[in-house]
């Protein structure tokens, strides 16, 4: 694994997990309610900027690696999954629409393998729907998380809005991503 800039935040992405998970742990009296939206939302916020500065160095000082591009959408994933299983534990988001997601990023992940595999890794590559999806899953997820009124915003109401919009943002790009592959799907052999 070499070492460089964009791989050590992914590494400082992965390990703002345990960090983002556990300030739900504490007890109300060790940090109340508020404080810990606050902590949750500047952890997360903190992954998704190191999501996008990692990329950015990658390009920027060339800096890409084959461990990179591994290690960088299963951090991404991770935070993903883990702020999810959080809000759907605070009553914050349905788990549906936890499990359309998660399950999208599985099954889209798993696709991208068998595709690398195939050596078609670039006829499933990241698309516009794709980056819009993303965007509007990490304000979603910063907005309920933060969960208070902000400046006159309800954030639990436009962050459900939002992650609603996400999911059905999600289904269609995963749709779309089977409709690249589908020429390869239709040729396996049992």
């Amino acid at each position: 694994m070499p070492l460089n800039v964009p791989n050590l935040l992914t590494w400082l992405r992965i390990l703002l997990i345990p960090v983002f998970v556990s300030v739900f742990y504490l007890t109300d009296s060790t940090l109340s309610l508020h404080h810990k939206n606050l902590i949750s939302t500047a952890v997360f916020f903190l992954a998704a900027t190191t999501d996008w500065l990692d990329g950015y160095l990658a390009r920027k000082l060339d800096q890409f690696s084959a461990f990179g591009a591994f290690l960088d959408p299963v951090a991404d994933k991770l935070m993903v999954a883990a702020a999810l299983i959080v809000l759907v534990e605070l009553g914050r988001a349905d788990a549906i629409i936890a499990f359309i997601i998660i399950g999208r990023e599985i099954t889209i992940s798993a696709l991208r393998e068998w595709m690398a595999k195939l050596g078609e890794s670039r006829s499933i590559a990241v698309s516009m729907i794709g980056k819009i999806k993303t965007t509007f899953q990490m304000i979603a997820i910063l907005l309920l998380l933060y969960h208070d009124r902000l400046v006159g915003i309800d954030c639990q109401l436009f962050g459900s809005w939002l992650l609603y919009l996400a999911a059905l943002l999600t289904l269609w790009s995963m749709g779309y991503y089977l409709m690249l592959a589908s020429p390869r799907l239709r040729n396996i052999k049992n």
